[in-house]
C-alpha cells in the first residue's frame, strides 16, 4: 500500500530527498505523497525510506491504498522504464 503522511508532520523535509521515486513534495502545511509514485520503497529498500528518517513517525501507511508486493514492484518499474 502506498504511504502517507500525517499531521505529526513537523515539516522538517527529511523525508523527501529520501524517496527513490520522487513521491514525496512540500505541501501548504506538511510535506505530501504522491501515491501513484509511491512503491513502499520496493524493490530498492527492504524498509521504506520515508519511515526510517521521520523524527515523528508521520509517516504511515494508507489504508485506502492497498496493494501487492508484484504490483508495487510493476509500479516501480513503470515509473523508471
Amino acid at each position: 500500500m502506498a504511504y502517507l503522511i500525517n499531521e505529526e508532520c513537523i515539516s522538517c523535509g527529511a523525508c523527501e530527498p529520501e524517496c527513490p521515486n520522487e513521491a514525496i513534495t512540500a505541501g501548504d502545511e506538511i510535506y505530501e505523497i504522491d501515491a501513484a509514485k509511491c512503491t513502499e520503497c520496493v524493490p530498492v529498500y527492504t524498509e521504506q525510506q520515508c519511515v526510517a528518517v521521520c523524527p515523528t513517525d508521520a509517516c504511515v501507511p494508507d489504508p485506502d491504498k492497498k496493494e501487492s508486493h508484484a504490483e508495487l514492484e510493476a509500479k516501480y518499474k513503470g515509473l523508471h522504464a
